[in-house]
């Protein structure tokens, strides 16, 4: 997990970008993007007790809900399906995807 607390400490005590990353063993897009949603936000470093990294998370980077609705596919078939003679994954991806279809459902895929 991200430590946007220490992210935002270091960088309130005028430390480098990649001094940061470095020393939160992340990327230094991460610290950028980090700095730059936190002063778009307003956030600054001195924080609550109750101000939790995954807090921080949920109030800089809120989720996308609209996945929800999306159909998982059945792993435990796909395994055993696979064991079989002239079964392969593209034609197992082409049946998840109509049977999505057919049930009104989006299938997972990447956006």
């Amino acid at each position: 997990m991200t430590k946007y607390r220490e992210i935002l400490r270091l960088k309130s005590l005028g430390f480098s970008e990649r001094n940061i990353a470095q020393s939160c063993s992340v990327s230094r897009n991460t610290v950028s993007k980090v700095v730059k949603r936190a002063s778009e936000l307003g956030i600054s470093w001195p924080f609550d007790f109750d101000m939790t990294d995954s807090a921080l998370e949920e109030l800089m980077f809120p989720r996308d809900k609209t996945l929800t609705n999306r159909r998982m596919p059945d792993f435990d078939y796909i395994r055993k399906e696979l064991l079989r003679n002239g079964v392969n994954k593209k034609l197992l991806w082409v049946e998840y995807c109509e049977e999505c279809r057919l049930g009104g459902e989006e299938p997972l895929m990447y956006s």
